[in-house]
């Protein structure tokens, strides 16, 4: 995750102005003045010079069925965003991606170390979602989504499929490409008419979760989320 990001991401203050900081020389990471574009992992530490500990923000967490036709973004500049879902004056940031015409769990958070371990490629954390096409499905096509489709940035990985009736099937992946989901059922010639998140590793929402509803995590939900993505505790800014 990029610096600024990182900064704007724990409540501090925009990427704008996270920017005049680091130019300013105000920002190190790991003991060494950042610079702009740096990176940050979950193990580095970041401090801002002249800022005290009392100062960070408390870590939230959320969990938002979005629905169709929202954008997920955290510009406040765009319209009709995941946030103007959300009716708390802290600041808090979608974790991953889900197209704009798909619906379904989102995690937002201000947590910036979860989030980029949930959202690394490296780490192939579990995603679910219920998918529904234009036309019958084939047996054949499932076992090809299962063993993995030809996409033009290469082959997917393999993936949990479960067919569920004539029409729709769950399927469970490990990566995050862009439009994925989309695009292997296009390369295999369907349609897909509607795409549901429904499962972020330990994290479900219920089929019957009102389309647009937030909620904070309760401490159990929050606790198996880190612990499935290897986290214990969250360095400090």
């Amino acid at each position: 995750m990029r610096i600024n990001k990182f900064l704007s991401a724990n409540g501090y203050c925009s990427r704008r102005e996270a920017d005049r900081l680091i130019e300013a020389g105000r920002v190190f990471i790991n003991g060494k003045r950042a610079k702009l574009g740096d990176q940050v992992m979950e193990r580095d530490e970041v401090r801002v010079e002249g800022r005290s500990k009392q100062q960070r923000p408390k870590p939230l967490y959320l969990m938002l069925n979005k629905p169709v036709g929202v954008i997920v973004t955290s510009d406040r500049r765009k319209k009709q965003t995941v946030l103007d879902l959300l009716n708390i004056e802290e600041r808090v940031f979608p974790v991953g991606r889900l197209d704009v015409m798909s619906e379904g769990l989102l995690l937002l958070t201000n947590d910036g170390t979860l989030a980029n371990r949930l959202m690394h490629p490296r780490y192939e954390h579990e995603k679910e979602y219920v998918v529904e096409v234009d036309r019958a499905l084939e047996t054949a096509d499932i076992r090809k989504l299962q063993n993995g489709v030809r996409l033009d940035d290469g082959m997917t990985l393999p993936a949990k499929v479960r067919k569920m009736d004539r029409m729709r099937f769950a399927i469970i992946l490990r990566e995050g490409r862009n439009r994925q989901i989309r695009r292997m059922c296009e390369a295999l010639g369907y349609r897909v008419v509607r795409l549901t998140r429904t499962r972020i590793l330990s994290l479900k929402m219920p089929s019957t979760y009102p389309s647009g509803s937030w909620r904070f995590l309760t401490p159990s939900e929050t606790r198996d989320l880190k612990r499935a993505v290897g986290l214990e505790t969250s360095k400090n800014l």
